[in-house]
C-alpha cells in the first residue's frame, strides 16, 4: 500500500514506486488522492497507471498541503472522493457493459476502488457523517473498505455491525498499526490527521518503553493480538503497517495471530482504548464486552437556528417548485439571460449571499443541501458529500482549535429536522467551473447548475 504524498508534504510520485515492486511480482496499492489534481488530471493520470497495469486503488481525499517551494501550495481538491469513484466508475464501466469506451484512443480501465473510513470519532456528529459518507462512497462503487488507525474492539465491530446492517456488502479490511514510539507521540498529539492514539494506549506504551527492546516486542505482540481480533470479528483481511517493520516483523506478528485466533474472543476486553465519554454508534453488550443491534441513543435536537430557519422558508417559497414564488421568481431569472443587466444581478445575488453565507460566487449553489452552509467558504477541502478524515473532536484538520469541522456543523443542522440521514443517500455533482462568478439564480432555474445536470 503506497502512500500519495502523506501528510501533505511533496514525496516520489506512488506509481514509480508501485510498479518496480508489482515487476518484482507483488500485487500493491496505491493511494489516489484528490488534494493535488484536477478532473483532467485525474483521468489523464488514471490512462496511465491503467496502461502500466497499477489497477488496485485506495481512494482518499488526501492530507491538506503543507510548505512547498517559496510557500503554501494551492489546494486543489477539485474532487471528493465519492465524485471520483464517479469518475472512476465511469471509465470502468464501458468494460462491465460489454461497450466500447465513451473515450476515443482510450480502452476502457479495470480499476479495483478501495476507500477508506474512520469509525474512531469522538462525536457524535463526526461518526455518524463519517458513516454517511461510507454510504455513498459504496453506492458510488467502492469495491472494498480499509478502516483508519485505531485499537478499540467495540469501534471495529461497530463498523461491521453498521455495514451488514445498512446492507453494504463489500470486503472490509482491518488497521494493524504498529507505531513507533515517536509516531505515537505525534498521533497522541494530533499531529497525524486522521490517527487518534488514546491517552490510556499513549501512557501504556510509554510504560512498555523502559524495557531492553525500548516496547518493541510489545507492540508487536499487540498487532498480533489486533489480528487475531480482526480475523475473529470477520475482517476479510488486515493492513499490516508501520515504520521500520522488517520482514522477521511481519512473520512474528501472522505467526502469533494464528496461534491466538482459537481464543480471540479473550483479547476483546484487551482493546478498549477509547474515551468513555467518546460516543459509540451502538449499545454497549456487557455480556461480549462488543456492541448490541440496538443503535445508542442521541443527542437530543437542538433548537433550530434562527438564520438556518428563515433560509429554509425562503427557499422553500421562492425555489421550491411548490413555492408560492417559485413561478414569479423563474420569470424575473430568465428575463435577465444574455440581457444587459444579467452580470448586475449576479453581483445582487452575490453580494446579499456573501453577507449571509460566505458565498464564493461559484454560480452552482448547493446551500440547500449543506444547511444553508457553504463549503466553497466553509470547507477547507471544498468537499460536497461529506467529511474527511481528519477531523479531531470536532475541529477541522486545517485548522485545529480554530474552526469547527464544516460537517459536525452540516450534522448540528440537519439533526435539529432531524433530517441528517439525507447524507447517506444519493450525492453532489462535482463544481462546475464553466459557472464561476454567474448567477446561481439563473443557472437553477435555466437548467445548468447540478440540479439540471443531473444530480443524483
Amino acid at each position: 500500500s503506497i502512500t500519495e504524498n502523506a501528510g501533505g508534504h511533496p514525496a516520489l510520485s506512488p506509481e514509480v514506486l508501485g510498479k518496480e515492486i508489482r515487476d518484482l511480482g507483488t500485487e500493491v496499492i496505491i493511494h489516489f488522492s484528490c488534494k493535488d489534481k484536477n478532473r483532467n488530471q485525474m483521468e489523464s493520470l488514471l490512462f496511465s497507471w491503467n496502461r502500466q497495469g497499477l489497477h488496485n486503488l485506495l481512494v482518499i481525499a488526501g492530507d491538506y498541503p503543507k510548505q512547498g517551494y517559496r510557500g503554501l501550495p494551492m489546494p486543489v481538491f477539485d474532487l471528493d472522493t465519492v465524485q471520483a469513484l464517479d469518475l472512476l466508475a465511469f471509465l470502468n464501466q464501458e468494460n462491465e457493459q460489454g461497450a466500447e469506451s465513451q473515450r476515443p484512443g482510450f480502452s476502457p480501465t479495470s480499476f479495483v476502488k478501495g476507500v477508506a473510513v474512520s469509525p474512531f470519532k469522538h462525536l457524535e456528529s463526526e461518526l455518524v457523517m463519517q458513516y454517511c459518507k461510507l454510504q455513498r462512497k459504496v453506492a458510488a462503487g467502492a469495491d472494498f473498505v480499509i478502516t483508519q488507525v485505531g485499537y478499540d474492539a467495540r469501534k471495529f465491530h461497530e463498523l461491521l455491525l453498521f455495514m451488514r446492517q445498512k446492507k453494504l456488502s463489500v470486503p472490509v479490511i482491518g488497521n494493524v498499526f504498529v507505531p513507533s514510539l515517536k509516531v505515537a507521540q505525534y498521533m497522541f498529539e494530533g499531529r497525524i490527521p486522521g490517527c487518534v492514539m488514546p491517552e490510556s494506549l499513549y501512557e501504556q506504551i510509554q510504560w512498555e518503553a523502559r524495557s531492553p527492546d525500548r516496547g518493541r516486542e510489545a507492540r508487536l505482540l499487540r498487532a498480533a493480538r489486533l489480528l487475531a481480533l480482526l480475523q475473529g470479528l470477520g475482517y476479510n483481511g488486515a493492513h499490516i503497517c508501520g515504520p521500520c517493520l522488517r520482514y522477521e516483523d511481519l512473520d512474528f506478528i501472522v505467526r502469533s495471530a494464528a496461534e491466538l485466533l482459537p481464543g480471540w474472543r479473550s483479547l476483546i476486553r484487551e482493546f478498549s482504548f477509547w474515551p468513555g465519554n467518546a460516543f459509540y454508534y451502538y449499545r454497549a453488550d456487557p455480556d461480549t464486552g462488543l456492541n448490541l443491534d440496538d443503535p445508542a441513543p442521541r443527542q437530543a435536537r437542538s433548537s433550530v437556528d434562527p438564520g438556518f430557519a428563515v433560509a429554509r422558508w425562503v427557499h422553500d417559497l421562492a425555489f421550491s417548485p411548490a413555492g408560492t414564488l417559485h413561478d414569479p421568481m423563474k420569470k424575473v431569472c430568465l428575463a435577465f439571460v444574455n440581457g444587459r443587466y444579467e452580470n448586475a444581478l449576479a453581483r445582487f445575488e452575490h453580494i446579499n449571499k456573501a453577507i449571509l453565507f460566505g458565498c464564493r460566487n461559484c454560480g452552482d449553489c448547493t446551500l440547500a443541501e449543506l444547511g444553508f452552509l457553504c463549503p466553497q467558504s466553509g470547507c477547507a477541502k471544498y468537499l460536497l458529500n461529506g467529511p474527511c478524515g481528519g477531523s479531531r473532536e470536532g475541529w477541522c484538520e486545517v485548522y485545529p482549535g480554530k474552526k469547527r469541522c464544516f460537517y459536525v456543523l452540516v450534522y448540528e443542522r440537519l439533526r435539529s429536522l432531524g433530517r441528517e440521514g439525507e447524507m447517506a443517500s444519493g450525492f453532489l455533482l462535482p463544481r462546475n467551473w464553466e459557472l464561476n462568478n454567474t448567477s446561481s439564480w439563473i443557472n437553477y432555474f435555466s437548467g445548468r447548475d447540478h440540479l439540471g445536470r443531473g444530480d443524483k
